[in-house]
């Protein structure tokens, strides 16, 4: 009787260890890495979009490789959040618009084509997605005009 009492209160608490990050059940989106991590991206996008502006597309590229794996790791978490949702589309909207304006239409639409996916199925519907989501639809339809020339 006192082995099956030591069993069960050995069960028990393996049941309630802490989970390891990524584990199923664990929300890493209040872990405060991820929202660091959204603002970091953010204010790359931001700031690879003033680059791109200015002319210094090299600059801006650069910065963009460098979001690639923090945006990786903001999307990989079971439920992405807004902030880091956003973070991503701007991030893949820039890189279309340059690769557009270096005239690899086939390129830039493959990343539109990204957003217009995460926008359409993206829940709960907004007015900022359904913004977005317009956004995508556009770049597409630009990027075809191109292509069919």
């Amino acid at each position: 009787m006192r082995l099956l009492a030591i069993l069960t209160a050995v069960v028990l608490v393996g049941c309630e260890s802490a989970r390891a990050p990524g584990s199923p059940g664990s929300d890493e989106t209040s872990q405060a890495w991820y929202g660091k991590t959204v603002d970091q991206v953010a204010g790359m996008n931001r700031e690879a979009d003033r680059l791109f502006q200015s002319g210094k597309a090299d600059e801006a590229a650069a910065l963009i490789e460098k979001g690639q794996p923090l945006v990786k790791r903001l999307l990989d978490v079971s439920h992405p959040t807004l902030g880091a949702t956003e973070a991503a589309s701007d991030l893949d909207d820039l890189y279309g618009r340059m690769l557009l304006s270096n005239r690899h239409y086939g390129w830039a639409r493959l990343l539109f084509q990204k957003n217009l996916a995460r926008w359409k199925y993206y829940q709960p519907a907004t007015p900022e997605t359904a913004r977005r989501l317009k956004q995508a639809v556009d770049a597409i339809e630009e990027c075809d005009r191109h292509i069919l020339q």
